[in-house]
């Protein structure tokens, strides 16, 4: 449906010229006078009085940056229409592929625009669905969400944990499954955290000790996470530490039981990258100790499942695009045998259902499954409606059946019910979103970087586009920590689309999408090519005519709001637009804050030397230049955000509207009550949406 606003376009044309030649008075962000000595070189920092997020004068910075930003906003004629528009997409009813737990099934559910997915419980698949958890009743605005949640073995309680306002600081509660009513028992201080169920009898989760400073814990550093056992019916206090390391406080641990409940894993990493796994035999009442079954750190490996006392790993030792191995934890020193052996595809994950393997691969970003006997014989290659993203393969093993989701570019999430025995799948719901795939069309393309190394891109966009360089055009990308980006629907983007834009995802090294090889192409000091690809696949867009300069925007968020700031840093010609959303902005300070520090196995940090080196040469906050002119930029972050604190967003944004030399605006979205993301709201995903779109319409002068 091609949505347009014919009654404004004589109203816009004059008004956007008047708005847009307005001088913005940005508020006067003070100077501190701070300088620091990274090996030699005096790096100063004028606006370090900002990353305190608490601190009055903080606060009342944020206020008059978020005043500026809604007057600019406000003042775009057509905003209003895109969040109708928008309001319009959403509203269509959502489902999640139901969840078989014995006799029950488990599915989130959602009317249109509830701020927050139901979870529902219904007995067999024609049953009448009742409600389990209603997280729109956890608060008045729809800012408390549901994380990880698991029911225990025998059904008999299930556990869940919700987070407010986006922080990534969760509480986890316990429900009688069969009342429904909740136990008088709340464990906090729990963030990253699984909910593994020991029979009825209690869990295993992952926790920290309560924060020294209650005002400071979005961001100060987290350190010494632990693992628990928390037995029902008696305080969090009482709670069984299984597992501490007092020597390596800067380490992340989670654990998990197998299915038959014989073996306790530990899955231990020191950032993002590079795994050790300890495991403890329970069946074998003489073991005391966990035995460390994949040393850390130089390899990624996960448990898959036990076959009997053998381990089943997923690892890329000695393969890039990862295998299957089978290994004795209690006899180490007999080796290890290959079960599914490395492909030319990367193999992304591997689950089990029904006694069977289900391997995801990467086959150029997009999803292909094989189903594997246990000792990995192959079994057959599922079929799937095409090409684009398939999930929630696997379920218990006494299952016969289970229901996967596929989605892509101008395919909505669609679910289907596929049967383990024959192999085959048969649509169980379509999606209800009022959009008609055949008006738009994916493809696939391929560019070289500047080192010649052969990148890929999805464009999606209307059939029957017109190759002149005048298209409104918006590439996306992340790059970083072995992240893939597959292709998948968002109602978001259709506002964009139906107005003629042409929506761009770029496949970046140090992403996953090619195996380890891609990623560490990307990492460290190599990351340099990740912005290389970034600019390679935007002159790609403008030398094929899909667009200009004049009306191509680069939008990406976190480790992609870092792609976006050293982008626009370094090829500012080359935007017209950017869009840095909750960015890892400061490259020598990130590691002080929350959990920055995880991710120096993929940065590196300014305390060592040789990073130094590297990193001050593409960091997004020591790169603006006075006296340039940069692209029409809308920074946004969360006050809430403690993934990647708002003190790089403030800082970034402070600097670049000190250093913009023309009058493209420089703005920054501060969110209220939100986060890094996850969790956030109906009603704030709209409103972003539609401040976004309209920020890049508006500033490619195109008028709707």
């Amino acid at each position: 449906m091609n949505y347009s606003f014919p009654a404004l376009l004589a109203f816009c044309a004059a008004a956007s010229l008047n708005v847009m030649a307005q001088k913005i008075e940005y508020p006067i962000t003070q100077t501190v006078s701070q300088t620091d000595d990274y090996f030699g070189t005096k790096i100063n920092d004028p606006y370090r009085w900002l990353e305190d997020d608490t601190a009055k004068n903080t606060e009342a910075w944020v206020k008059a940056q978020n005043k500026v930003t809604n007057q600019y906003l406000s003042a775009i004629p057509f905003r209003d229409k895109i969040k109708k528009r928008l309001t319009e997409l959403w509203d269509y009813p959502k489902n999640s592929a139901p969840q078989k737990e014995g006799d029950y099934f488990l599915l989130y559910k959602n009317d249109g625009l509830q701020n927050q997915s139901v979870l529902c419980v219904k007995k067999g698949l024609e049953g009448k669905e009742e409600v389990l958890i209603d997280p729109n009743k956890l608060s008045a605005d729809g800012t408390v969400a549901l994380q990880a949640t698991a029911m225990s073995k025998g059904r008999k309680y299930f556990g869940y944990a919700v987070s407010a306002s986006g922080s990534d600081w969760q509480e986890i509660y316990i429900m009688d499954f069969a009342t429904k009513k909740l136990l008088n028992e709340k464990l906090e201080y729990v963030k990253f955290t699984g909910i593994s169920w020991a029979g009825d009898d209690g869990f295993y989760y992952s926790g920290y000790d309560r924060p020294k400073n209650e005002a400071t814990k979005f961001s100060a550093k987290t350190e010494f996470q632990k693992v628990y056992y928390h037995k029902i019916g008696t305080a969090q206090s009482a709670d069984q530490l299984i597992y501490e390391d007092k020597e390596h406080p800067l380490r992340y641990v989670g654990a998990e039981l197998t299915e038959d409940e014989r073996f306790l894993i530990l899955s231990i990493s020191e950032g993002t990258d590079g795994s050790e796994i300890k495991v403890k035999d329970l069946s074998n009442k003489q073991a005391k100790d966990f035995i460390t079954v994949v040393p850390g750190f130089k390899t990624n490996a996960n448990i898959v499942d036990n076959v009997g006392g053998m381990l089943l790993v997923q690892t890329n030792e000695n393969a890039p695009n990862y295998k299957v191995i089978i290994m004795d934890p209690n006899n180490l020193k007999s080796g290890t045998k290959t079960i599914i052996p490395e492909q030319k595809e990367k193999l992304e994950g591997v689950s089990t259902g029904g006694g069977k393997l289900f391997a995801n691969y990467l086959k150029n970003a997009c999803t292909e499954v094989v189903q594997y006997a246990t000792n990995g014989v192959l079994e057959r290659k599922i079929t799937l409606p095409g090409l684009g993203t398939a999930s929630g393969f696997g379920s218990y093993k006494e299952d016969d059946y289970f229901f996967y989701t596929f989605t892509s570019y101008v395919y909505p999430p669609t679910i289907f019910k596929y049967d383990i025995n024959t192999g085959k799948s048969e649509l169980f719901k379509k999606s209800e979103v009022k959009f008609n795939p055949d008006e738009y069309e994916t493809r696939q393309v391929f560019f070289p970087s500047k080192d010649g190394s052969k990148v890929s891109m999805f464009i999606t966009h209307k059939k029957g586009l017109k190759l002149d360089g005048t298209n409104p055009t918006l590439l996306y990308g992340y790059g970083g920590f072995n992240i893939s980006l597959t292709p998948a629907f968002s109602v978001a983007n259709m506002v964009f689309l139906e107005n003629g834009g042409v929506y761009c995802v770029a496949n970046l090294r140090g992403g996953g999408e090619y195996g380890e090889d891609w990623h560490k192409g990307g990492m460290l000091s190599k990351k340099q090519n990740v912005f290389d690809d970034f600019i390679g696949a935007a002159e790609f867009l403008i030398a094929e005519k899909y667009t200009s300069p004049k009306r191509l925007a680069i939008r990406g968020g976190s480790n992609g709001g870092l792609l976006v700031g050293a982008c626009l840093a370094q090829r500012p010609e080359l935007f017209a637009v950017a869009i840095p959303q909750v960015g890892v902005l400061d490259m020598l300070r990130y590691h002080k804050f929350t959990v920055g520090w995880g991710w120096a196995v993929e940065y590196g940090s300014s305390d060592k030397a040789e990073d130094f080196n590297y990193l001050i040469q593409y960091s997004p906050l020591h790169n603006l230049k006075k006296g340039m002119c940069y692209p029409a930029t809308m920074i946004t972050t969360a006050d809430h955000d403690d993934r990647v604190v708002p003190a790089h967003s403030f800082k970034f944004a402070a600097t670049l509207q000190s250093a913009q030399s023309c009058e493209k605006p420089t703005l920054i979205r501060i969110d209220a009550k939100a986060g890094h993301g996850a969790g956030k709201p109906t009603t704030k995903l709209i409103d972003e949406a539609a401040d976004i779109w309209s920020f890049v319409f508006y500033n490619m002068g195109v008028n709707l």
